[in-house]
This record gives structure tokens, sequence and C-alpha cells, in this order.
């Protein structure tokens, strides 16, 4: 029996003509990678963004919290008047993921290999702090629950966990008595 070796996941970025290239390689896991939210954020903001395309044809693996981050820029597209994005990816499995998610509603999703032209980089992870950490991870989920029904409540558990888990440390009074 051959045993399957999963490569550590890496995310790279590029853009060329308003097309931003997500392109996910081994095995993404992204609860420590808050720099994804960010260059998510500020993609948005980009005057000349017309389109984004996850190049998955690299990937082995994707947990959840990528996923809802995949479905965040989704929404965020289609409210700017985008088309769906464009999900590539050959594999059986991922597909088989992105459907059961219910990405159908969001991304089109096609087997092609094609080159935008854009040169991607690695994006550069940064691990937040536990409780900026728990918020992102907490965000995605939120947002895999409003795509539909079967989310809601796969994840309803989890977010409610995520919910309870960071309170805010109250700051001790300073005022003299």
């Amino acid at each position: 029996m051959s045993e399957v070796v999963m490569q550590s996941g890496q995310i790279m970025v590029g853009a060329h003509k308003g097309i931003y290239v997500i392109k996910l390689v081994g095995d993404v896991r992204l609860n420590l990678c808050a720099s994804f939210d960010d260059f998510i954020d500020s993609m948005f903001t980009h005057e000349d963004f017309t389109d984004v395309v996850f190049d998955l044809h690299g990937t082995q693996g994707v947990d959840s919290t990528t996923l809802g981050l995949m479905a965040k820029i989704a929404i965020r597209a289609l409210e700017r008047g985008c088309q769906k994005p464009l999900a590539l990816s050959a594999d059986a499995g991922i597909r088989h993921l992105l459907d059961a998610m219910g990405f159908d509603a969001l991304i089109e999703v096609s087997d092609e290999r094609r080159d935008y032209g854009a040169e991607t980089r690695p994006l550069q992870c940064t691990a937040p702090d536990e409780c900026a950490a728990r918020e992102k991870v907490l965000e995605a989920h939120r947002v895999l629950m409003s795509m539909n029904q079967h989310n809601a409540d796969t994840f309803r558990d989890l977010v409610h966990t995520l919910e309870r888990g960071c309170t805010p440390v109250a700051k001790p009074s300073t005022r003299m008595h």
C-alpha cells in the first residue's frame, strides 16, 4: 500500500488586467493565515478588479476555513456585479467537495488549464494571535453557513463553540477612588 504524502500548503496570488488569480498549492489550511483575509480586502479596493480565478490544479486538500474565504471572495465579487468566479480543477475530490458545499451557486468550475498572464507570488502568511485567528475562522464558517442549510447544520456546533471561546479581557479601571 502506498502512502499519500500531503504537501504543505501555499497560496500564490497575482493579477493581470484586472483578473486576480489565487492559486492554492498542496494541502491548504488557513486557520493561522490572516494574510489571505488581508489580501482579499486589498484585492477589492483595486479599481481595476474585474474577475477572480481560483487555480486549484495543484491543490491536494483544502480546509473549511479556506473554503469559507473562497466563498467570501465569490460573494463579494458577485455583489460588485462581476460574473461568477472561476475555479480550475481536474481533481474529482476537490470538485466533489465544492459541489457538496454548494459552491455551484457562487462559482463556475472547469477542469481546463488556463494561463491568465498573471505572475503569481507566494502570499506571506503571518500567524495572528489566538483570538484574531479564531475570529477569522469564525467569519469564514459563518459565510459557509449562509450558503445553504446543509452547511448551516454542518458548522453550527463549531461556530457556537468558537463564539464562546474568545471573550475580550476586561481592562482594570484606572479611575482613582
